[in-house]
């Protein structure tokens, strides 16, 4: 065989093995989970004072659905909240930033048991802006990885149903929010 032919093999080779292993990269990254992320608003007929002082508030978050009460946990090194659910779980979520002059609070939930929210590694941040004199907006940016972090994830846990769980929650919450700063309440 000569050198030519045997250099042709070689390349003809590697160049299999590249395609293979790019398919098989490919093949792998179709089940792995991708960072979701999902923003929901809502425009409420309250000041936005009068609705910060609900959102920058993290002790009160029983407007948030399914929640039932919040305390905050003592020992924890950043402000950091337990909210109970009305099945007897919790969420436990840390304060990364809570901006009053900007109306703006961000957090991470550092416990979360994925039958309740189908998320991992889930960060948020909610802001108020003024629409005028007697209305504001509120926008809940939430990002997170679906609730099954391995390959080939349950269908509950899955990109698409993690997704739209987390976007259910985040809407019947701010309905929630709008229906109690409307009716009067704070």
């Amino acid at each position: 065989m000569g050198q030519e032919m045997l250099s042709t093999m070689m390349r003809t080779v590697l160049l299999a093995a590249a395609a293979l292993a790019a398919m098989a990269t490919a093949a792998d990254a179709q089940h792995a989970p991708t960072r979701r992320k999902v923003v929901e608003s809502v425009t409420i007929a309250a000041p936005a004072d009068k609705v910060w002082t609900v959102i920058g508030n993290p002790a009160d978050a029983t407007w948030i659905a399914h929640v039932t009460g919040a305390e905050r946990v003592a020992d924890a090194a950043k402000p950091t909240y337990r909210l109970t659910l009305d099945n007897g779980h919790a969420l436990v979520e840390e304060t990364r930033k809570l901006d009053a002059q900007a109306r703006s609070f961000a957090y991470y939930l550092t416990q979360n048991d994925v039958a309740d929210l189908p998320a991992n590694d889930y960060s948020a941040t909610l802001s108020v802006v003024p629409e005028g004199e007697g209305a504001a907006r509120v926008e809940w940016k939430a990002a997170f990885y679906r609730g099954y972090p391995n390959n080939d994830p349950p269908p509950a846990l899955n990109d698409e149903n993690s997704e739209k769980a987390v976007r259910d929650w985040i809407h019947a919450s701010l309905e929630n929010l709008k229906a109690r700063l409307e009716k009067g309440g704070s």
